[in-house]
């Protein structure tokens, strides 16, 4: 399967970026960042993905950005 683009805008021109969140409760509460995803971002209109890091391991995240 070919590469379509972003799906707001077309655009191929893509980045990843890793990002930790708090979750509920005392992890809220204390500031743990337990969850782990990465982020998938068109670097023309800003539309972004989040992905599960423990879940996306070996997957080209990119390509499911695209459609792929």
């Amino acid at each position: 399967m070919s590469n379509q683009g972003c799906v707001k805008c077309g655009s191929s021109d893509a980045e990843t970026k890793e990002v930790a969140m708090t979750g509920t409760g005392l992890s809220k509460m204390f500031d743990v960042q337990h969850n782990q995803f990465v982020v998938v971002y068109c670097k023309n209109c800003g539309y972004s993905e989040f992905y599960n890091k423990k879940s996306s391991r070996g997957m080209n995240i990119l390509d499911l950005f695209f459609g792929g």
